[in-house]
């Protein structure tokens, strides 16, 4: 049997125990033009939060209904495709569930014998798209730039971060916590972190960076993004990847008070969607992956395991109780 969660309900605020529901259904079997993956690894990421709303975005709700959306990483165990074949281990939006059935459309084949399967669906995968053309091509950087990046042990953060120190920009990470933080500048080379749970961010900012900041990576939006705008150089960029501080109370969104220094400032403020840059995809990861291979690139993957332990591992998203991508092992039963 194929275990898969469905998306019961619409959630308001935090996804409780009737937001989700496990199902089983028979395994699928390929019809002409499909695979079957068997899945190993889901990937949990802050975006699957937006996917449940309904409304108007940049890519469809998840129905009612329907598996929950998430992107994975398994292995072919049936194939009626041309292009991959049974024992291939490919890539794509599988969802939360144990056997995934595709036309192939938005999978990829990857070498397992380069890195691991959670590293394709973290640095090597969307989260690590998402941080390198938002900082290299949204953020623009250069040499010298002063870089804050916010959510910064998380997936996405921690790579911007390290591509921003091999550009050789300085580097401040906003995080939760003294752990997080000792690991930013301990392990990933940032040059300073600031403790949001136990700092003052602005006064903290104002010490580490005196001069302002060149480009702000936005991950967390409301009060920190506000601390941001306070602290722009001439012509800074602020990338808006994502509002995780934002995303359970759609109701009482807390928008920019500081914009007006976008207008003071000559600055720009610009939405990131990672699938614009698709067609990249292969030339980032053949850089990423030169990096890891140089040890100037560090991946880190926080697993936990099992579909039945969905819900509780997905809201530590939302806690913060988790370091680097957060990814859930599908185990068989």
């Amino acid at each position: 049997m194929n275990k898969q969660v469905i998306l019961k309900q619409r959630p308001v605020g935090l996804p409780d125990e009737s937001t989700w529901e496990t199902i089983q259904s028979e395994i699928p079997t390929a019809q002409e033009g499909q695979v079957v993956v068997k899945q190993h690894y889901i990937s949990l990421d802050p975006a699957m939060r937006g996917w449940m709303n309904e409304g108007k975005s940049y890519i469809p709700p998840v129905q009612i209904g329907a598996v929950m959306r998430a992107g994975s990483i398994g292995e072919v165990i049936e194939s009626k495709h041309p292009t991959f074949k049974v024992g291939d281990v490919i890539s794509g939006a599988g969802g939360v569930q144990q056997y995934a059935l595709t036309d192939g459309k938005d999978w990829y084949k990857v070498d397992t014998k380069l890195a691991s399967m959670p590293v394709y669906i973290g640095t090597l995968g969307m989260p690590g798209m998402t941080a390198y053309f938002g900082i290299l091509e949204v953020g623009a950087i250069k040499e010298g730039d002063i870089v804050l990046v916010s959510g910064a042990a998380g997936a996405v953060g921690s790579i911007v971060g390290q591509i921003a120190k091999i550009k050789g920009c300085t580097v401040i990470g906003i995080a939760g916590g003294p752990e997080k933080c000792q690991y930013l500048k301990d392990e990933l080379g940032f040059d300073g972190a600031i403790d949001y749970k136990n700092e003052n961010v602005h006064k903290a900012l104002k010490e580490l960076c005196p001069k302002g900041i060149d480009v702000y990576f936005d991950n967390v939006g409301g009060e920190i993004l506000d601390i941001a705008l306070a602290n722009l150089r001439m012509r800074a960029r602020i990338v808006v990847c994502g509002a995780i501080s934002q995303y359970n109370d759609l109701k009482n969104i807390q928008g920019p008070k500081n914009y007006l220094n976008l207008l003071v400032y000559r600055a720009r403020m610009e939405g990131l969607v990672v699938f614009d840059y698709a067609k990249d995809y292969q030339k980032a990861a053949m850089e990423m992956g030169m990096w890891m291979a140089q040890g100037k690139l560090k991946s880190k993957e926080d697993i936990y395991e099992g579909i039945d332990n969905f819900r509780e591992t997905f809201l530590r998203l939302f806690s913060g109780e988790k370091l680097g991508k957060l990814v859930l092992k599908v185990k068989d039963d």
